[in-house]
């Protein structure tokens, strides 16, 4: 008996650890900050809604808290300068009428700006 109850104990312990976080969905003003959670319960990703399309700011993280993704969204089409980060660069995608116009790829021993003294 004392096994059946250690292994049903066991088993629910199991149970509660491997279900996943449910995305959070709060009201501010008209928009609706949505929050969408990795296993562990950290944030993988943030943004807004306005009338059940993407809109605004949406920033998307890794497992360690560190930002992956800034981009922007209106009426559910993706607009104006996103960033994506990786170990090697950065990487800035330019959107015109939801349509990359252009991507710069800022490797990590590019000058942004050099200065003669």
């Amino acid at each position: 008996m004392k096994k059946i109850i250690t292994i049903c104990m066991l088993g629910m312990g199991t149970l509660g650890f491997s279900q996943e976080k449910q995305p959070s969905y709060v009201a501010e003003g008209d928009l609706v900050k949505a929050t969408y959670y990795y296993e562990d319960g950290s944030i993988k990703t943030q943004g807004f809604f306005k009338d059940k399309k993407l809109t605004g700011e949406w920033v998307a993280y890794d497992k360690f808290g560190n930002k992956t993704q800034l981009a922007f969204y209106n009426k559910g089409k993706k607009v104006g300068k996103w960033f994506v980060w990786t170990e090697e660069s950065l990487k800035e995608i330019n959107y015109q009428n939801n349509v990359v116009a252009s991507v710069y790829v800022w490797k990590r021993e590019s000058k942004v700006a050099n200065r003669d003294k």
